[in-house]
């Protein structure tokens, strides 16, 4: 008689475990489908105008590349060319006289500091 009654309240366990564990099952998927719906109505939005922000940058950054940074690498090529031009045209040149030099003074000398001072 014992083990009927515990066997039926086991059941009775059994049954109100199944109850509570199908209703969570419940809620989490009705959880993952919000979440779902959530990523279709807010991230993707967010996503495609992180894409056309990513578009816009890069073409700024061609139309700079192109119409800014070429031309003044370009002129400082140039620029470099032509003086290393004329730095190698100038050195076959004789040397210019030389100034005279400045009269010589003599360097002063601060006196020397008192001993134990720091």
């Amino acid at each position: 008689m014992f083990t009927a009654v515990l066997r039926d309240l086991a059941i009775i366990f059994l049954a109100l475990e199944s109850i509570v564990v199908l209703a969570m099952l419940g809620i989490l998927i009705w959880q993952i489908w919000r979440l779902t719906k959530m990523l279709q109505t807010e991230v993707k939005p967010i996503v495609r105008d992180a894409q056309g922000t990513i578009n816009t940058v890069r073409g700024t950054t061609t139309f700079m590349g192109d119409n800014l940074v070429n031309p003044v690498l370009r002129a400082n090529g140039k620029v470099a060319g032509f003086r290393r031009t004329a730095q190698v045209l100038m050195a076959d040149l004789p040397l210019q006289p030389k100034r005279k030099p400045a009269p010589h003074t003599t360097p002063v000398t601060p006196p020397p500091e008192p001993p134990g001072t720091l």
